[in-house]
């Protein structure tokens, strides 16, 4: 696992990240151009064991030629770390010690807030919204990470 900077350093100028939302019992994803303009919500993977989400991870890399990995970590409002980051972190490093590509974590405070008040928005139906909330979040953290990294 690295920090943002060695991350942005290491995947390239034209390259596709992986957001990923981590939660307990799902993870949702997000998927970016290869310019690294826009984020968008790709699907939700309920863990099973670790095998599976991994196994499911390193496809999702291969067949959509992922460069690096972006894990949000939900830090708290007041800028401390709680139980829920310090399994993100976890869930981070155990990432990092299974797969091949760079993997780094982005502050995702008010992910699945953003996420959620963006589609209420667009007048989308409550179950619809929950049903998307983690692949939307992954969402929202990604472009977070890759407008930091355009910069």
């Amino acid at each position: 696992m690295m920090d943002i900077e060695d991350f942005k350093k290491s995947i390239g100028k034209k390259s596709r990240l992986l957001g990923i939302d981590p939660g307990k019992n799902r993870l949702g994803l997000a998927i970016s151009d290869e310019d690294k303009l826009v984020s968008t919500p790709f699907k939700t993977i309920i863990k099973k064991n670790n095998s599976n989400f991994i196994n499911e991870i390193k496809e999702i890399i291969v067949e959509n030629n992922i460069k690096g990995i972006v894990v949000g970590n939900p830090i708290n409002m007041d800028g401390s770390k709680g139980s829920s980051a310090q399994s993100a972190n976890d869930f981070a490093k155990y990432l990092s010690n299974n797969i091949s590509i760079p993997v780094a974590m982005w502050d995702e405070r008010l992910s699945s807030e953003g996420a959620f008040n963006l589609s209420s928005n667009l007048d989308i139906n409550t179950s619809k919204k929950v049903e998307k909330l983690d692949q939307n979040a992954a969402s929202f953290i990604l472009q977070g990470a890759i407008d930091y990294i355009r910069r």
